[in-house]
């Protein structure tokens, strides 16, 4: 249960973050530096998921036991939705991803898909490798990852590269009345199919039974 908690607040928690820095105009780099603190947070608990596709990533891999999947899953995308609830009391707006105004679905995708790449394979090699095993700047390198895309992507995807970072703001932003779900499918299919590659070439990287645990 310990698990589940530490995943619900960690990903309410970023969302929160995410929508102050939306809101409020603010930098990439909060964002980047909130989830660096988050991972230190949680990451002995629960391995520090907080993303729907990196959860998926770490089971394709067997880096998880089945039986935490859905869970997991369940209390990222619960987190999100509260986080971006708690976010719109908190800072007067909602907030939603969505693509640029003059970018076509097939460029919005593929940052989604390239960023969520790069985000999970950093993760498997600082976070679930044998070779970095204990290693103190895992929770700085995945934090350097999502400035780099936010700064780069960002306004090209909406820079989510994260499925709950779709899903909960989303939601939170159409019961508002102040968006729609229209967008909503590029945020699950980038990237799911971004942590699914990085799991391919993980593989490839390290053999699974070279890999390291993670927490239980």
């Amino acid at each position: 249960m310990k698990r589940y908690i530490t995943e619900f607040v960690g990903t309410m928690l970023l969302i929160f973050t995410i929508g102050g820095v939306v809101v409020g105009g603010g930098d990439a780099i909060g964002i980047g530096i909130g989830l660096m603190a988050l991972v230190y947070m949680g990451g002995a608990v629960s391995g520090a998921h907080y993303n729907p596709a990196v959860t998926i990533c770490l089971a394709v891999l067997r880096k998880m036991e089945t039986r935490d999947v859905g869970p997991y899953l369940a209390a990222q995308v619960l987190g999100a939705t509260v986080g971006a609830f708690l976010g719109q009391v908190a800072f007067g707006n909602s907030f939603a991803p969505m693509p640029g105004p003059t970018v076509s679905s097939v460029s919005a995708l593929l940052v989604e898909v390239m960023f969520t790449f790069m985000l999970a394979l950093t993760i498997l090699n600082v976070a679930a490798s044998k070779r970095t095993s204990g290693n103190p700047y895992f929770g700085l390198a995945i934090g350097a990852v999502v400035v780099a895309g936010a700064l780069a992507g960002g306004g090209v995807s909406g820079g989510a590269f994260n499925p709950a970072v779709g899903i909960g703001p989303t939601l939170v932003h159409s019961m508002a009345g102040k968006g729609t779900l229209e967008h909503l499918w590029l945020y699950l299919v980038g990237p799911i199919a971004g942590g699914l590659l990085a799991a391919l070439v993980f593989q490839v990287q390290e053999p699974s039974k070279e890999v390291a645990k993670e927490p239980s």
